[in-house]
This record gives structure tokens, C-alpha cells and sequence, in this order.
């Protein structure tokens, strides 16, 4: 084993993973970042060019025969996620055969708003596209459209006249009293045999990460509220609203999900959870 090699981490550049991340090295992790969107490292993930990421929910379903999730940590919603959002004119069963533009950003939100539409609305004619307009301008056309993230987040508080807003994580809890995991901790297999006691500190170093960041959030939020284009106060707000945790239910949630993406033809098969072994 080569002793200088590094773990390699991808890291989503969003929000909502400031505190696995701001304070991840203070707390003893060693190794490198590599920065993307969720579906940019979803694929790097896969072909084995990243050690462990945070990675969508979905991306594990459709790959976990070369993954192993990280216990206890997660990005979640128990309720409104705030970050991942339909923009529409009017109310969902009024989208009855219409098109929804979609950010390419993520895999997990595209298919629980499939999810949504065919489960708990009964509408099976709603479609959906990756335009290349950008998504902010169709919303401001009054065209529906899902946005995710930072973007969402901002577009929220600067809403077009006549459109709408409707939570994805909500609507989940609603209609299932679970929570709705967004994301897993995913070590890609490939990396156990030269970084297993790196990984075996991973957790606890990100635990110790987002704990420290959650209870004192203020100096982190006033230096990265402007540049994402949010007040100090909102972007606290949404990081006590984001779920970090793994627990029972939150499993009890991810196993729906993956079942209603089998029933609708989303997923061929339902995974296995498999951890990492403390």
C-alpha cells in the first residue's frame, strides 16, 4: 500500500454541505477535494475516480453492488428541504400532460417529483426535459420547472409574479410521514483496500464537522451569505432545516422511495443497504 496516497472526497459545492465540510480538516481528515454537482460526481463515484463523496440516494440504487454507505450521516428532509423545489403557474393536478423542465444537476430530486406526479397525484402523462435554456429563465416565462440547490434557495426569495412554489421534500412527508433522503455517504469498494482506517475515521470527523459549524453557525454563514446571494439569517435557517442524520426511519424513507422507483419502472431492481462496518 502506498502510505503517502490520499483519500479522495468529493464535495458539492451547495449549501447544504457546508458543515460536513467547513471544519472536516480541523478535525483531522486528511486527503483531497474534488468539487462538482451532484450528478458530475455520481459518475466520478462510479468509475472509481473519487474514494467516498456525498452522493444521491439514487445513484446508489442504480450502482450499489460497488458502494458501501456511510453510517449515521446523510442529507435529508423530515418536512420542507427548502432546496429543491417545483416552480409552476398553477396547482400540481393542474400539470396533467404538461412538460417539466429539469435542472441536470441531480438524479434523487428528478425521479421523487416522477415519484410525486404517478404515486400521490395520479398523473401519468407529465413529462419532463433537461432544457438548454436555463431553468431560472423558463420560471420567469411561467413555464414549471424543478430547481435544486443554491439556485432553488435563491430563487425562492426573489419569486417571479404569478408562479408558485412547491417543496419536494413536504409533499414526500405528507404523503408518507417519513423523511426523504436526498443523499448518502458512498465509499466506492475499490477504496477499502488502501483506506480503511481513513474511512474508518471518516464518520466521526464529519460528525464532529457539522456539529461544531450547526452550533455556531454565525461566522461561517456571514462569510458565505453574499456570495451566494442570501442573508446571513436565511442561510442559518436552512442549514437547521437540512437532516444530517441516518436513522431507522430515515432508512424506512429510503426504502419507499426505492420501492416506488421499482413500481414505476425507475429502477429495475430495489438495493441492499450495505455499511461500512464500524
Amino acid at each position: 500500500m502506498d502510505t503517502s496516497a490520499e483519500l479522495t472526497l468529493g464535495y458539492i459545492p451547495y449549501l447544504n454541505c457546508v458543515p460536513f465540510f467547513h471544519h472536516l480538516k480541523d478535525n483531522g481528515f486528511h486527503g483531497t477535494f474534488v468539487t462538482g454537482v451532484p450528478s458530475e460526481l455520481n459518475r466520478m463515484l462510479q468509475q472509481g475516480q473519487l474514494d467516498v463523496s456525498p452522493s444521491s440516494s439514487f445513484e446508489y440504487a442504480r450502482n450499489w453492488k460497488n458502494y458501501l454507505l456511510l453510517p449515521r450521516h446523510s442529507i435529508s428532509s423530515i418536512g420542507r428541504v427548502k432546496s429543491v423545489l417545483l416552480f409552476s403557474p398553477v396547482e400540481l393536478k393542474e400539470l396533467a400532460g404538461r412538460n417539466i423542465a429539469l435542472t441536470g444537476e441531480s438524479a434523487t430530486s428528478i425521479n421523487l417529483l416522477r415519484i410525486i406526479f404517478n404515486e400521490f397525484y395520479g398523473l401519468h402523462d407529465v413529462t419532463d426535459t433537461v432544457p438548454d435554456t436555463p431553468i431560472e429563465v423558463l420560471i420567469k416565462q411561467q413555464q414549471p420547472a424543478l430547481l435544486i440547490g443554491d439556485r432553488a434557495l435563491r430563487l425562492a426569495h426573489q419569486l417571479p409574479p404569478g408562479m408558485k412554489i412547491f417543496d419536494l421534500g413536504e409533499i414526500w412527508y405528507q404523503h408518507t410521514g417519513l423523511p426523504f433522503v436526498f443523499a448518502l455517504w458512498m465509499i466506492n469498494r475499490s477504496a477499502l483496500d488502501g483506506f480503511a482506517l481513513q474511512l474508518a475515521g471518516l464518520g466521526r470527523q464529519l460528525l464532529q464537522s457539522r456539529e461544531r459549524l450547526i452550533n455556531k453557525p454565525y461566522p461561517q454563514a456571514t462569510a458565505v451569505a453574499e456570495t451566494v446571494g442570501l442573508d446571513v439569517e436565511t442561510v442559518i435557517d436552512y442549514w437547521q432545516t437540512i437532516d444530517y442524520r441516518l436513522e431507522k426511519d430515515h432508512l424506512q424513507g429510503l426504502q419507499l422511495f426505492f420501492q416506488l422507483c421499482k413500481k414505476y419502472h425507475l429502477l429495475a431492481d430495489e438495493p441492499e443497504l450495505n455499511f461500512l462496518e464500524d
